[in-house]
């Protein structure tokens, strides 16, 4: 290298001595949740424009539960009771089945809005009045694990970021001692950590699970959250050696975002020992808490427990939280014993659910918090199985609800046909509702977006619009 082209790196630091510090304010900006317009870069989150909502809890209902047995009334279909499909089915169909199967349960209309629900959601009927439900859903694939990285991650056949690393990643995290995402008992199946990876994205972005969907929710826990051998100050000496090191093998290799999300997962971890064991103790909540949430019933103590860790967390900063029910002996997959699993399932999450929803709300976090509640796909309106008494997946329409920050109360948003196969009014595809989550969240999905193997990727891909008739 010539003499004019060497520099010395204390030139360097004092010839850009001004970028660096206007990094440094972009940072601290960023660390305090500042929002501004602009676009969301790598290192400087931020909304495009400002929020409606500050942070989501997305209450996953793993397997398909069947929307014209819960929050999609149709009466046409009750009537016509065991005769044929009057209409062509999908041209692809996971499964063959037989004749229109009428609702096992009756469904009656509550609170103001006269909204009609199923029998099987008592308690969060309760609450219809603070639900805005989308009864006009769909996707493409009739498949679980297709349809469970679909709606995760935008993406049902390449591995994608999912949407919880893509809002961490937009808008950073609100509290440096906790995770910007946590998942409560995922599910190993059908996409397993695929559902909750940052993909290409920085490692950071991705989910911390907590337990496993095979194990009870009291076993949710981080392990080695605290260190029984060594002090604070002890473990800080060591962790800064250690970063030194790190940080010195960087400088002299070069670019490395495995190592540089190691170097940042070791703060997070060390951070995390003085707040998680907090928010994970349950026992400091009041006796009527714990009943409010089902904690007090064998049948609703396991969902009803990471429906309050949910709560814990995002009043503590988290800024995504995903709660998923997956019953490993009866999921929400009824091609048979509909009757048996769905009345099994509905019983173990409508009263957490609820409980939720209220607790939110009585303490004003309902009005910046976001909740998404749905499966991947919902079930057919004929039957399937023996005994007529089950049904087979359907992307083609089914039905989610919000509740919270910025979207409309007490209303049905979009049409399924009369007897629920197919979406036909005011449709929204997954994409769509990508995007709406992450408007919500003040952020564009058409800016924000990440650089990898030469393009440009969002977790809409080249789709999506922005559901405005459920806005406020």
């Amino acid at each position: 290298m010539s003499d004019r082209m060497a520099v010395s790196r204390r030139h360097l630091l004092k010839t850009t001595s001004a970028g660096f510090g206007s990094l440094a304010l972009a940072s601290l900006l960023a660390d305090q949740g500042v929002a501004a317009s602009g676009v969301a870069m790598p290192g400087n989150p931020m909304p495009h424009f400002p929020a409606k909502a500050k942070r989501i809890i997305f209450l996953f209902m793993k397997g398909g539960p069947s929307h014209m047995d819960s929050f999609d009334y149709k009466p046409q279909l009750q009537k016509d009771d065991d005769k044929p499909l009057p209409f062509d089915k999908p041209r692809v169909q996971f499964a063959p089945t037989g004749n229109l199967l009428g609702s096992p349960w009756k469904f009656r209309p509550y609170g103001e809005s006269g909204i009609q629900v199923s029998e099987l959601f008592p308690h969060v009927a309760q609450c219809v009045d603070d639900l805005c439900i989308i009864n006009s859903m769909h996707g493409s694939n009739p498949a679980h694990g297709g349809a469970c990285m679909k709606i995760h991650t935008g993406s049902d056949v390449f591995l994608r970021p999912s949407m919880g690393s893509w809002i961490s990643y937009g808008l950073g995290t609100e509290n440096e001692n906790l995770p910007g995402f946590i998942t409560i008992c995922p599910t190993l199946a059908h996409g397993g950590t695929k559902n909750w990876s940052s993909a290409f994205l920085p490692a950071s972005h991705s989910g911390t699970p907590l337990g496993i969907a095979s194990q009870p929710s009291d076993q949710a826990r981080v392990k080695h959250v605290q260190n029984t051998r060594l002090d604070r100050t002890s473990q800080r000496l060591q962790l800064d050696l250690m970063q030194s090191l790190n940080r010195d093998f960087l400088e002299t290799s070069g670019p490395d975002s495995s190592l540089e999300a190691r170097i940042k997962s070791f703060e997070l971890a060390f951070r995390m020992q003085s707040e998680m064991p907090d928010a994970l103790d349950l026992a400091t909540e009041t006796a009527a808490t714990h009943q409010a949430y089902g904690i007090d019933s064998k049948v609703t103590e396991d969902f009803g427990r990471q429906c309050l860790m949910a709560r814990r967390f995002v009043e503590r900063g988290v800024r995504f939280v995903q709660v998923t029910h997956s019953n490993t002996e009866v999921q929400w997959d009824q091609h048979g014993n509909l009757r048996k699993g769905h009345e099994q399932n509905a019983a173990e999450v409508d009263k957490p659910i609820a409980g939720l929803l209220q607790d939110l709300k009585n303490r004003g976090l309902l009005e910046d918090t976001l909740v998404l509640w749905g499966g991947e796909f919902g079930r057919t309106p004929t039957c399937q199985g023996s005994g007529r008494d089950g049904r087979d997946h359907n992307p083609e329409g089914f039905t989610m609800w919000m509740a919270g920050a910025g979207v409309k109360t007490g209303i049905q948003y979009g049409e399924t046909d009369e007897y629920g196969y197919y979406a036909v009014k005011d449709k929204v595809h997954i994409h769509d509702l990508h995007a709406t989550i992450l408007h919500l969240m003040g952020l564009d999905h058409l800016k924000l977006t990440y650089q990898h193997a030469g393009r440009d990727f969002r977790l809409t891909d080249v789709a999506g619009k922005v559901v405005q008739g459920i806005l406020t």
